[in-house]
């Protein structure tokens, strides 16, 4: 019994596996294409198209998509406008969203049900009804910079930064994680004298490893893909983010390997993003529903 009991578990991780791997490569053979592609003239590529060859490195493969990617459009500007406005955001919306979690969680106050519930309630706001009023909102908003107080955000970092800074899923996240932890810790350590900004800063946000990295990576993503918003607030090449960028190579005539090359080299942020908060974000999932 112990023998076929055994058998039948090494069969059903092997088809657990097997499942595993053929939904990897589903999900791979779309970023192997776009690789593929981007190293293919143009002739090649469209007639590749319509077998397996699109998948292979086969026929006249070389770098010259990505040196004419480079040529057409200030790539490396994009991507550090990018990364400098993704990253940015990320850190102060961890910040932002994990206090605005941590009140709604463990501290007493009136009325924190009926704000919390407005909050998650937009996130069924479409953005598109919302994008012009904010418009006209960040136009006309002060700051004070080098040379003073001057009025209007349009073609800054800031308004593709803080306009996205707080936000209802990632309090959501924060709040669902912080209200699965032990009660005691947070006792205890208001019992030892901690204040509460000592307990959320080094109590609960040293627990909550797993959910940083969830709020980040989902962050990361829609701040790295954002099209609408910086299309209607940048208008200087020198603060345009990847996806804005993504429209120099259809003017005039459109060549499909610098698509592919550029659109290679802007997911390679993403990629590294996710490769290093990889294990946390497993973590995460893997712990969901998860209870003691």
């Amino acid at each position: 019994m112990a023998m076929v009991s055994a058998e039948n578990r090494g069969l059903r991780l092997a088809v657990r596996y097997a499942v595993l791997t053929l939904v990897a490569i589903i999900f791979i053979f779309p970023l192997l294409f776009m690789v593929m592609s981007s190293l293919k003239p143009q002739a090649q590529l469209l007639a590749d198209t319509s077998s397996l060859r699109a998948f292979l490195p086969v026929g006249d493969i070389s770098l010259q998509n990505y040196t004419d990617a480079f040529r057409r459009a200030p790539v490396v500007t994009f991507m550090i406008n990018s990364v400098l406005v993704t990253g940015i955001t990320v850190l102060l919306s961890l910040a932002v969203c994990s206090l605005a979690a941590f009140s709604f969680a463990f501290l007493e106050w009136k009325g924190r049900g009926v704000i919390l519930s407005v909050i998650l309630a937009t996130l069924i706001i479409p953005f598109e009804t919302i994008a012009i009023p904010l418009l006209l909102m960040v136009s006309q908003l002060p700051w004070i910079g080098w040379n003073g107080l001057e009025f209007g955000w349009l073609n800054t970092y800031r308004v593709q930064i803080i306009p996205w800074v707080a936000d209802g899923l990632t309090i959501f996240l924060f709040v669902q994680y912080f209200r699965d932890l032990p009660r005691e810790l947070i006792e205890a350590a208001r019992v030892e004298g901690a204040t509460w900004f000592q307990v959320y800063l080094r109590v609960v946000m040293p627990l909550a490893g797993p959910v940083i990295a969830t709020a980040a990576i989902l962050k990361f993503l829609v701040m790295y893909n954002q099209y609408l918003w910086p299309l209607i607030v940048v208008q200087q090449e020198s603060v345009r983010p990847v996806m804005v960028g993504l429209g120099y190579f259809f003017q005039l005539n459109t060549a499909w390997g610098e698509v592919m090359a550029y659109l290679t080299v802007i997911t390679l942020p993403v990629l590294a993003f996710y490769l290093v908060l990889q294990r946390a974000f497993i973590a995460s999932i893997a712990s969901t529903g998860v209870k003691g």
